[in-house]
């Protein structure tokens, strides 16, 4: 569960050569999620009032914690037509699940001679 994964975060700790996303499902979850050494949090199936809600958790964390980075990703069930929903200051990354699952096929060959 989540306290399982905070905590083997916690005890590896972070080094600089590896960038640590972390998807999210809950907005409990963030919260105990926050402050865990990761540099992206991905907001999976969050409504845009879930988003906010996220935003606002984030940004007060960041006032009690100067050094408190974290980069923000939205996705699942965002369109092309409702992308704008989700487009608060604050979201670092928009997925934008529809360009790839609706994409058409493509057929392709390669010889090497």
């Amino acid at each position: 569960g989540p306290d399982a994964l905070i905590a083997r975060l916690n005890a590896v700790g972070k080094p600089g050569d590896r960038f640590v996303e972390v998807e999210v499902d809950s907005l409990e979850f963030l919260r105990k999620l926050l402050g865990a050494p990761i540099d992206r949090v991905m907001l999976d199936n969050f409504t845009p009032d879930q988003v906010r809600e996220a935003l606002k958790t984030t940004a007060e964390f960041k006032r009690q914690h100067a050094n408190f980075e974290l980069e923000i990703e939205v996705s699942g069930g965002i369109t092309l037509e409702n992308v704008a929903e989700f487009a608060f200051e604050g979201v670092d990354f928009i997925s934008v699940g529809a360009l790839t699952h609706s994409a058409p096929g493509f057929s392709l060959s390669l010889e090497v001679w």
